[in-house]
């Protein structure tokens, strides 16, 4: 009961500090300006950015088969797709419960052990998070001119002088962690023996070992290319989701692929937040970078975040729901056919 209360309140903790960056998105905004630019753009280059969405996706489901392979395990590209899929619906919903949902999914879809499959996504975001850092730094130093001043203005100086402001407090903390991490070291170097013969040992133990085996998979993956290929296009599908809708609006379509690739890296980080599906900090970031990188009227960098969110969005439902549906289906008929057989 005290986790389910726990875990209400760290949901309604980050969907508040969503709503904060969306109101600081909206504030001192034309609402009407920025309606009216929404119902005035260019929905097929909308529809575009959804293609691209759903083709990386596609790539991403082709992606992990690779690693699913490399346990020893045989899984469909298109039931892979359906459970991530899946996993970016309930990411809508909560944040990082997607990962654990799409494992959830094809788990019980192919009967894999969920741990191996989880380390697998681990393993994903890791290497995903890897390649984004090296696309920012990229961006950063191609364009040190236009996102270097940004980045140091927004981020590095406000960072360091609230650290030398608070550098006592923070040396604390540091070195309350740092203790409760030693001491908790010695405890259980102590007690390992009694530790070993508590009853969900073995559990906890056969978890972890699964999970190791999932993350290792990009060691013993056998086509790496292949798999470095499928992420670099991954990227750059997600730079046309951005690329694609600068045409839908004319205040914002002087913009180059260039851009779009410097929008998507720091962008993503709104994305990344734990906040439910991005909502907020997306708009607020994406706002930021048109109107202090490119000079786009605040109004018409709102309505290009709030349409490219929504639109993904209402897609990630739409087709996480179908897939739902989907999968349910294929588990029924794989039932109906054993029940054939006996």
């Amino acid at each position: 009961m005290k986790k389910k209360i726990l875990s209400v309140i760290n949901y309604i903790f980050f969907l508040l500090i969503g709503l904060l960056f969306l109101w600081l998105a909206f504030r001192k905004v034309n609402i009407h300006q920025v309606l009216n630019e929404i119902l005035q753009a260019n929905y097929f280059w909308i529809g575009m950015a959804i293609i691209a969405a759903i083709l990386s996706h596609i790539v991403r489901a082709m992606r992990w088969n690779l690693l699913i392979n490399s346990l020893g395990y045989k899984t469909r590209t298109s039931t892979t797709f359906y459970a991530v899929m899946i996993g970016y619906m309930a990411n809508m919903a909560v944040p990082r419960l997607g990962e654990v949902t799409r494992c959830g999914a094809l788990s019980k879809k192919d009967n894999i052990p969920f741990n191996s499959l989880f380390g697998t996504v681990i393993a994903e975001r890791v290497f995903d998070m890897i390649i984004l850092i090296i696309i920012i730094l990229g961006v950063i130093f191609f364009q040190v001119n236009l996102v270097g001043d940004f980045v140091n203005r927004t981020i590095i100086i406000p960072l360091f002088s609230n650290v030398e402001r608070n550098y006592i407090p923070i040396l604390f903390f540091v070195l309350i962690l740092l203790g409760f991490i030693f001491l908790s070291v010695l405890i259980i170097r102590k007690y390992m023996e009694t530790i070993r013969k508590l009853p969900f040992f073995d559990k906890i133990s056969n978890f972890f070992k699964g999970l190791l085996e999932g993350v290792k998979t990009i060691k013993k993956i056998q086509h790496k290319w292949r798999f470095l290929g499928y992420t670099l296009l991954i990227w750059v599908f997600y730079s046309f989701m951005i690329y694609f809708p600068f045409y839908a609006m004319q205040g914002i379509s002087g913009l180059n692929f260039g851009d779009a690739v410097t929008i998507m890296a720091i962008g993503s980080l709104g994305i990344v937040a734990p906040v439910p599906g991005g909502i907020g900090t997306y708009h607020f970031i994406t706002k930021s970078l048109l109107y202090e990188l490119y000079q786009i009227d605040p109004a018409t960098a709102t309505s290009f975040a709030t349409l490219t969110h929504a639109a993904q969005a209402i897609m990630m439902l739409a087709i996480g729901a179908l897939s739902f549906i989907l999968i349910f289906m294929q588990n029924r008929r794989m039932t109906d056919g054993n029940a054939e057989l006996y």
